[in-house]
């Protein structure tokens, strides 16, 4: 993966990095690198089925999906990977339309064992096929009441640390096992992750041959710009050159939104604006408001070196439009890229918008656990900067209280 970036930021704080050692110690994403992906790899093999329905919702599907829709076109997967996460009921009937449900494993997942959506669709999915102990499994934390459920039917059950937080989860049982079940090789997400991680831990000694940046200079340089600059430049935008990574640019909405969107030590509103969109689409809408609007957004480009598909523009005559025709032959990956490279040099040469630009160095598991691992190291960070707890979520649990006592009238 190749970086640059126009940032210039002025502060600095030196004891960050050692709250961060200290917060390794009871926040458990950070150590999931580490774990024996064989528990996973195990079960995977078990699973007769060719369709795998994920029932969940936010954190237990959001990093699922970014990884899957990342790699899916590029693996040879023997198993299709669906999502059901969200109550709108047009969305569930046409999703399980096109589902055999009597060739389906149904992996449910919620953390807090409780969440209304998921119950709401495993009920439903309850009446229209039998879900037992042949076709089902549950991810939750081991004292939830989905464990008690599971238990009580012999359903086989893994665990959600409870120092986890589920948009942090993604590198947990949430993410590894329907990946692994699928066929996506889960020990490279790990190494791609501990690529990261090692750089960032050891202030850069420790980067990998084929991934030998500094981490820690990266992603603390980043976090101090944004936070520095976060009264003028509050909105964040991600883009994406690549409809590969949609899922991803969900993802990172609801880690970035949820996590640093809170109340400081001093009671203070904080909050940076996650935006994810997708080039070369919003090249023709949303990169207007960028050019020529408020500056009030710093601009992430990413993009990816091999594609891995030699799709060509090829030379058809097109009368009228023969000046175009010096397209012709030319690969869509390149003409993508170019496309990227004229956005970031126009960014660049306006000299007032924030901009950097990651480069993603191909299709592959480490790839996309790189780029999402430090995204979750960016976002502790930037929190820690900030004076807010980047793994509560108390704006959302106030609805969810609100939505229950309406059950209840």
């Amino acid at each position: 993966m190749r970086y640059t970036d126009n940032f210039n930021p002025t502060i600095s704080d030196e004891n960050l990095f050692e709250e961060i050692v200290k917060e390794k110690e009871y926040i458990g994403y950070y150590n999931l690198v580490h774990q024996d992906t064989s528990i996973f790899k195990e079960y995977a093999a078990t699973v007769k089925q060719k369709n795998v329905v994920v029932i969940g919702i936010g954190g237990s599907t959001l990093g699922t999906y970014a990884i899957y829709k990342f790699l899916k076109h590029s693996k040879t997967l023997t198993k299709k990977l669906h999502f059901l996460e969200t109550t709108d009921p047009i969305d569930i009937k046409s999703k399980l339309e096109n589902i055999d449900l009597q060739d389906t494993l149904f992996v449910v997942i919620s953390k807090s064992g409780t969440t209304i959506e998921t119950v709401s669709v495993f009920k439903y999915l309850h009446s229209l096929t039998t879900i037992d102990s042949t076709n089902a499994v549950v991810i939750t934390e081991f004292d939830s009441k989905l464990n008690t459920y599971a238990e009580k039917n012999n359903i086989r059950r893994f665990e959600i640390p409870k120092d986890v937080g589920g948009r942090f989860s993604v590198f947990s049982a949430v993410g590894l096992l329907p990946l692994a079940i699928v066929g996506i090789d889960i020990d490279e997400l790990l190494k791609g992750t501990k690529e990261v991680h090692d750089s960032f831990f050891s202030k850069g000694l420790e980067s990998s041959a084929e991934y030998n940046y500094n981490a820690y200079e990266r992603i603390l340089k980043k976090a101090r710009f944004f936070t520095e600059h976060k009264q003028k430049f509050n909105i964040n935008v991600v883009f994406s050159y690549s409809s590969r990574l949609e899922g991803f640019n969900k993802w990172y909405i609801q880690l970035w939104g949820e996590s640093l969107g809170k109340m400081d030590i001093n009671n203070t509103r904080q909050g940076l604006t996650p935006i994810g969109i997708i080039g070369p689409i919003d090249q023709h809408s949303f990169l207007q408001l960028i050019v020529e609007g408020t500056r009030d957004k710093t601009v992430t480009v990413i993009t990816i070196d091999d594609f891995y598909n030699d799709l060509t523009i090829p030379s058809v005559g097109l009368e009228g439009l023969e000046e175009l025709d010096y397209i012709d032959g030319l690969e869509f990956s390149k003409l993508i890229n170019m496309q990227a490279d004229a956005t970031i040099e126009s960014i660049n040469n306006l000299k007032d918008i924030p901009c950097d630009v990651m480069s993603i160095d191909s299709i592959s598991e480490r790839s996309i656990a790189r780029l999402m691992y430090e995204y979750e190291l960016l976002t502790s960070v930037c929190a820690k900067f900030m004076y807010i707890n980047a793994y509560d979520q108390p704006g959302v649990e106030a609805g969810k209280i609100i939505l229950k006592e309406k059950f209840k009238k």
